[in-house]
């Protein structure tokens, strides 16, 4: 299948056609490794590469911690007042992207929020109303660069701070092949309100580095896209990054060290981009679900054995 032309950069004059992956090519058609980046050099033979994608305003136009809210509410989970406090959030994010403060600000409160929440239901919510929520969202431009680089032969990853009970069923309607994202402590079937493993800025750097180490990929050749400037870890570690939609933090860096700039901005359903697109059903979206847990758990776990002083 011919891969579909994604969006152009921001800088990009009218008519031009270049997709992203081709111009991450030419700003660095031979990436130098420690010199652009913490990548490394690059080894001699064959070698396994992969596109890292943050989530929220790179794949999908919203917030997807915040994208649930309504069917939260609707099941019971939270509030009116959650609900509009979500809301809120939702458009000051949208506006302005999230800072380091207002990122720590909703890291407290989603996981305040949830204290005593029974993970089952929760997930069960999430496979009932996924493919409603999320699927008008996604970036018809970041859907066809998933595309071009599973068609180049690469593993596309999301790496995302939005919590795995809602990533990795993201991650199973989009065909991403690994998700790291942020896990939340579970005691007895509910969730106890504290964080385990938080995906955020240096995590999500250390996070690819050891999935990389795991699945022999080469960071010097490898992509990663996001929007924020709290992603700049993620980005420093690969030789190919590129800012889409980038916050004011982000834009500056990129245009520092010439790194392609991507708007994104066509929302579109799967299914009117992909006529044969069907949403994946509840049990698969569950079982995938569960299969992407034990693997991040084991990738959090060897994170945090690496992080103990000692061991």
């Amino acid at each position: 299948m011919v891969p579909h032309t994604p969006g152009q950069p921001a800088e990009a004059a009218p008519g031009t056609s270049a997709s992203a992956v081709d111009q991450a090519d030419a700003a660095d058609p031979e990436p130098a490794g420690a010199s652009r980046s913490n990548a490394g050099e690059r080894p001699l033979g064959p070698v396994r590469t992969a596109a890292f994608f943050d989530l929220d305003k790179t794949i999908i136009a919203k917030s997807s911690a915040l994208a649930f809210s309504r069917p939260f509410y609707q099941g019971g989970l939270i509030n009116r007042r959650a609900v509009l406090k979500s809301a809120y959030a939702q458009f000051v994010f949208l506006v302005g992207g999230a800072d380091h403060d207002q990122m720590e600000k909703m890291r407290q409160y989603l996981s305040a929020l949830t204290r005593g929440w029974n993970v089952q239901q929760v997930r069960e919510i999430v496979a009932e109303t996924l493919h409603g929520m999320i699927d008008p969202l996604i970036y018809e431009e970041a859907a066809a660069l998933i595309e071009q680089h599973h068609a180049a032969g690469r593993d596309v990853v999301i790496v995302s701070s939005s919590g795995a009970e809602v990533v990795e069923p993201i991650g199973t309607l989009l065909g991403a092949d690994h998700v790291i994202a942020t896990r939340l402590a579970i005691e007895d079937g509910c969730y106890t309100g504290e964080i385990e493993y938080y995906a955020y800025a240096e995590n999500k750097a250390a996070a690819i580095r050891e999935l990389a180490e795991c699945k022999g990929y080469n960071l010097a050749d490898s992509y990663a896209y996001s929007d924020s400037i709290t992603d700049l870890p993620l980005l420093e570690a690969v030789g190919r990054p590129s800012a889409v939609n980038p916050d004011r933090g982000l834009r500056k860096e990129a245009v520092a060290r010439e790194w392609p700039i991507l708007v994104f901005d066509r929302p579109i359903e799967l299914h009117r981009r992909l006529p044969e697109f069907k949403a994946p059903s509840r049990g698969v979206l569950a079982a995938a679900a569960v299969g992407a847990a034990c693997l991040s758990a084991g990738l959090v776990w060897q994170l945090a054995k690496r992080q103990r002083p000692g061991v």
